[in-house]
């Protein structure tokens, strides 16, 4: 006794392992709030210094664009060349505009006349198509009314600035357009990158799926994830849908924080400037971290070391438990525990022993009610209690009957037709209880099972009609078996129908039957007896009604067959043939 007591009192002072595991949570919690913390201060920093970047790059710009405006106006004052223009040479004027890119620093120079054609251009190699993104800036700032007008566009593939500038000859009616272009090539952002510290990539995403990187500092590793992340962001982004100002990248050598800007084009479709930067402000903040690392998996050890002494005194009983849950999990409830102790556990095993002899029992009576009843209307029996009454609801019922079942039993000894009968029945019932059909009964030969009750199902006509093909199909099989054996094969009738009846529990006080009744089951059974009628040519017989509750009527072929009286009724029913 005073063991038991020792072992009970240990035993509850064993709940200390509780503060072992607040003691890991709260080591591991501080340590993800430190990491959090300092990555989010990281981000939020380097969110900053792309800020910082791209009104770098915004700035370089517009000061490019108002130094080449200003070069655009002294070159429109060269008294030079305004005759040259005058005289209209196209060659000089070109010669002309080479001379002036050394000068402005653009290396694209073009002339075009007041309707936007090209006159002349510092780059050979460019025509009026070429140029097109000139044309549409002329067309601009004429509409507007503009005394200049900038824009991005691709010329021959690359991108740049573009800036035009009207040029006024000596005589008043006269006069033409500057067109001005600098490339945003690799050398422009590098000098940014160096400036800023950030790296800087130009994205073609017209297409999504296969975005074009145009410049970038990045090297050629890193293009492919930068890119697909501009992708994604315009796909977000014409999808309205709420993305974070930065995300993180992975480029090969590390993660890098990502901010993403859009920039319209010219009659194109936009373009997006990625700017990328490395966390580096979470370095000073690592010592901390692996410090913090390395004192919480010292604690959580000493943690284990103790977790480990105390568990190793409770661990027998705790073993012996789990096989006696398993035993029992596997149906052998015979297993009785041989000694219970004062304690929780003893408790929890006597509670197991009560478990096991109450399992026992449930699956006893399980067992006999599954082997007399379907599996439904057991479940059903046992939920609510063997109540006569039932109520009202539409269900589908399924007649099958054998087709010369009396010739047969006349050629067969008992035995032999009882054991064909139940490979018949076998193969018939799996095929109905695999669609979710529920045996009603058996008798002699003939099946009756219902669809839609005891346990509702929308789709319970579907559920028959494609059972009575099941059944066929499974026929087909048996027969085959049959024929190999030498025995004649089997022929099958099956009616279908869908009626409101009443379902419930029907009979007397002391025995009772789940089962339908009402009109719609006689036509059931009157639709299986009409498929004996060789005219129809079917083994399958539904009525109007069934077919009208399919949910997916696509799924059969039904046949006509007209009208047919019904005994008891006063109006025909429609009838099919089921293919």
């Amino acid at each position: 006794m005073i063991f038991r007591f020792l072992q009970f009192r240990r035993f509850s002072h064993r709940l200390f392992v509780l503060f072992v595991g607040l003691l890991g949570a709260a080591l591991a919690t501080t340590y993800f709030v430190v990491t959090s913390t300092n990555e989010s201060n990281a981000r939020e920093n380097a969110r900053a210094n792309l800020e910082l970047a791209a009104r770098l790059v915004d700035s370089a710009i517009k000061q490019r664009i108002e130094f080449l405006v200003g070069s655009a106006k002294v070159m429109t004052g060269d008294y030079a060349f305004k005759q040259t223009f005058s005289d209209g040479d196209a060659r000089t004027l070109s010669s002309a505009l080479v001379s002036f890119t050394g000068r402005v620093g653009a290396p694209v120079i073009t002339l075009y006349d007041p309707d936007g054609k090209l006159l002349a251009n510092s780059d050979h190699a460019m025509d009026n198509e070429n140029a097109g993104p000139f044309a549409f800036l002329i067309q601009q700032a004429t509409e507007k009314d503009l005394t200049q007008h900038s824009g991005f566009s691709y010329l021959k593939g690359q991108l740049h600035v573009l800036v035009v500038v009207p040029f006024y000859a000596p005589y008043p009616n006269i006069f033409g357009w500057f067109g001005l272009a600098f490339p945003l090539d690799r050398e422009f952002v590098g000098k940014i990158s160096a400036i800023s510290g950030v790296e800087l990539t130009y994205v073609n995403v017209e297409d999504p799926d296969q975005p074009r990187v145009l410049a970038t500092t990045l090297p050629v590793a890193g293009t492919a994830p930068t890119a697909r992340a501009a992708a994604a962001a315009k796909r977000a982004r014409e999808a309205r849908e709420l993305r974070p100002e930065t995300e993180m990248v992975a480029l090969p050598e590390e993660r890098y924080v990502t901010l993403i800007r859009f920039q319209e084009m010219l009659a194109e479709d936009y373009i997006a400037l990625v700017l990328q930067r490395p966390p580096t402000e979470l370095a000073s903040a690592r010592d901390l971290e692996n410090a913090i690392k390395l004192t919480s998996l010292l604690a959580l050890a000493v943690a284990t070391l103790l977790v480990l002494f105390i568990a190793r005194s409770v661990s027998q009983p705790v073993v012996a438990l789990v096989g006696h849950t398993q035993r029992i999990a596997r149906g052998d409830y015979v297993v009785r525990n041989q000694d219970y102790r004062a304690d929780e556990l003893g408790r929890l095993s006597l509670a197991f022993d009560d478990m096991a002899r109450g399992l026992a029992e449930r699956d006893r009576v399980r067992d006999l009610l599954d082997k007399n009843v379907s599996p439904e209307v057991a479940a059903a029996l046992l939920r609510d209690g063997a109540i006569l009454g039932g109520q009202e609801r539409e269900v589908t019922i399924l007649f099958a009957d054998l087709r010369g079942f009396t010739t047969l039993s006349e050629k067969l000894t008992p035995q032999e037709l009882l054991t064909l009968l139940n490979r018949y029945l076998d193969r018939m019932s799996a095929a109905i209880e695999a669609h979710g059909g529920v045996i009603d009964k058996f008798i002699g030969d003939a099946i009756m099972a219902l669809f839609g009750a005891p346990v509702a199902q929308a789709d319970a006509a579907d559920r028959a009609l494609a059972a009575a093909l099941a059944m066929e199909k499974a026929l087909v099989q048996l027969n085959a078996e049959l024929a190999a054996e030498g025995i004649a094969p089997l022929a099958i009738g099956v009616g279908v129908n869908t009626a409101r009846v009443v379902a419930g529990n029907i009979g007397s006080a002391r025995r009772l039957n789940y089962s339908v009744i009402g009109d719609g089951v006689n036509v059931a059974s009157r639709l299986q007896s009409l498929t004996r009628t060789a005219d129809y040519r079917t083994n399958v017989i539904t009525s109007a009604a069934t077919l009208a509750a399919l949910r997916e009527p696509t799924k059969f072929t039904a046949r006509p067959l007209g009208t047919v009286p019904v005994k008891g009724r006063a109006e025909p029913v429609e009838i099919f043939a089921v293919e």
